[in-house]
């Protein structure tokens, strides 16, 4: 590879040429492969630090979950029974949520309760029975879905009769809220 002779254009102006086969074909490759590297590397180096600044507390992340197709999520209520989602977006890890359907038109109906009893406290986290509508809590209590903590914070959205999504929104304002008394 080697620059050849240079020739003459525009009056005297001498532009330097490669003269070699190789060299012609070669040198723009390489200073391509050279150019997207550099540029996905910045990209890289751009992603590193964007991703280092997320947290978990962080208001950038998604507050409405998307569980499905109504039709679809009613029909498994139908089957199975309620559907028990642990923790979806709590950082204390008690926020777990029961989804349930009742009636027969899929985009009305839906509950939401979080995953213990009314009557106790979130440390007593129930289990859903398999095929059926029916949780054992921390006491071996057999309980309803009604006799279920019902949140003021979570709620279902069943938009244009087709997705059903879970709005936590409160649930993240209510779980990085601190109380603060003097």
């Amino acid at each position: 590879m080697g620059i050849g002779s240079p020739t003459r254009h525009n009056g005297g102006m001498r532009t330097p040429r490669l003269s070699s086969p190789l060299a012609r074909a070669t040198v723009p490759v390489l200073g391509g492969i050279a150019f997207f590297g550099l540029f996905f590397l910045g990209l890289w180096l751009v992603a590193g630090v964007i991703n280092n600044r997320a947290d978990e507390t962080s208001e950038i992340g998604n507050k409405v979950f998307e569980v499905g197709k109504v039709d679809s999520m009613a029909q498994a209520v139908a089957d199975g029974g309620p559907l028990l989602f642990p923790d979806l977006r709590s950082p204390d890890g008690i926020r777990s949520v029961v989804l349930d359907h009742t009636g027969s038109d899929p985009s009305v109906g839906w509950r939401v309760f979080y995953a213990y009893p009314a009557d106790r406290d979130s440390t007593c986290l129930v289990t859903h029975t398999p095929d059926s509508r029916e949780f054992i809590d921390c006491e071996n209590r057999t309980l309803a879905p009604e006799q279920l903590m019902a949140p003021d914070n979570v709620r279902p959205i069943v938009e244009n009769k087709k997705t059903l999504y879970l709005d936590l929104r409160g649930l993240i304002t209510s779980a990085t809220t601190t109380t603060v008394s003097s």
